[in-house]
């Protein structure tokens, strides 16, 4: 539905963002190079992988590409994870000191490593350590800082509208929500009640997170809860052009044209040419091999149509078996090389071997 009049962009503290779509925070995915990737294609914001709290544990090779946000446009939201009040204000601090430009606090990570340490979603069970964490963070930095949580802990705590108002009436300038509760991690459909009930109830923007992987979902799911924007987490991976059709469909109220073979083609290599930059070529060639997979999980290349699923398997074996930047490059290449997947396949996989 194309809407007569476009609603105003979302603001958080001094920063308007451009248009109403967001990159999720997810460790492992949103590195610098998929943050700027995304930017490049469309998304208003990006938000960092979880950084610890804890600034002991900065110094490894982890944290440390986590902490790098060199070349990266503004504004830079950075998310902070932990369950000391203290420890998050400083690590807010620091983080600022790196160049954060935002400050989000992860109260939505359902993984069982982060929820053991009483961090990520495990903090909606104690909505007075909540507003300790708020308050402090919050007067620690004099930049925006923002909020990321889920429903509740479980069906029978469903508290996100008692820790939206907690977070509004200490400062938070911007909360996102994950229609889901800790309890149901990633499974079930993500429910959008919760989230439009916290968006009349706070003068906040508040952002929609949950299941939203296409336009028209987008569209609805903003049109239903009323949210400032939507934030896209695992609908990026391997669709980083999501952004960009989400805020074409919003704005004209009518698909934007996909992307074409030519272009799939320069976004893979950019983004392979990208992590082996970044990462240096073995951990560069580690980690390609999920974001190609993700890329082959969405699209047959060189088609408009999805690879069915023992296809995109058989694919990603191939490359997962590559052990040059080299080789890497030509698997791409080949794949567009080839009207036929299976024939490319067939004529190309050994000379990439043997590269």
């Amino acid at each position: 539905m194309l809407h007569d009049t476009q609603p105003a962009m979302p603001a958080i503290g001094r920063h308007c963002l451009p248009n109403r779509v967001i990159l999720a925070p997810m460790a492992g995915v949103t590195d610098r190079p998929f943050r700027q990737l995304c930017r490049e294609l469309g998304a208003g914001l990006v938000v960092s992988e979880m950084v610890t709290s804890d600034p002991s544990l900065w110094h490894t090779r982890k944290s440390r590409l986590r902490l790098d946000h060199s070349g990266e446009p503004g504004p830079r939201s950075v998310q902070i994870a932990g369950g000391d009040a203290d420890m998050l204000a400083e690590a807010a601090r620091l983080n600022v000191e790196h160049g954060a430009e935002i400050i989000d606090i992860n109260m939505g990570c359902p993984a069982k490593k982060v929820c053991n340490k009483a961090a990520g979603s495990a903090l909606l069970r104690d909505e007075r350590l909540v507003a300790a964490i708020l308050e402090r963070v919050v007067a620690a930095v004099d930049i925006p800082v923002t909020l990321k949580i889920r429903t509740g802990w479980c069906a029978d705590s469903r508290n996100g509208e008692r820790i939206a108002r907690l977070a509004e009436n200490s400062g938070i300038r911007a909360l996102a929500v994950h229609g889901r509760t800790r309890e149901q991690r990633y499974q079930e459909k993500a429910e959008y009640d919760t989230i439009a009930a916290i968006k009349s109830q706070v003068n906040i923007p508040v952002f929609a997170n949950g299941d939203i992987d296409s336009p028209v979902k987008a569209r609805d799911v903003l049109d239903y809860t009323g949210a400032d924007a939507v934030m896209i987490g695992r609908g990026a991976q391997g669709n980083p052009w999501i952004f960009s059709e989400i805020d074409h469909y919003l704005r004209h109220g009518r698909l934007a044209d996909p992307p074409s073979p030519i272009e799939r083609r320069r976004v893979m290599r950019d983004h392979l040419a990208a992590l082996h930059d970044f990462y240096g070529d073995t951990m560069g060639i580690r980690i390609a091999r999920k974001h190609l997979g993700w890329y082959l999980d969405n699209h047959c290349p060189g088609t408009h149509r999805s690879l069915e699923a023992a296809e995109a398997k058989a694919l990603r074996k191939v490359f997962n078996s590559l052990e040059s930047t080299t080789q890497q490059y030509r698997f791409v290449d080949e794949l567009f090389h080839h009207d036929d997947v299976h024939s490319g396949l067939r004529m190309g996989l050994d000379g990439i071997s043997a590269a």
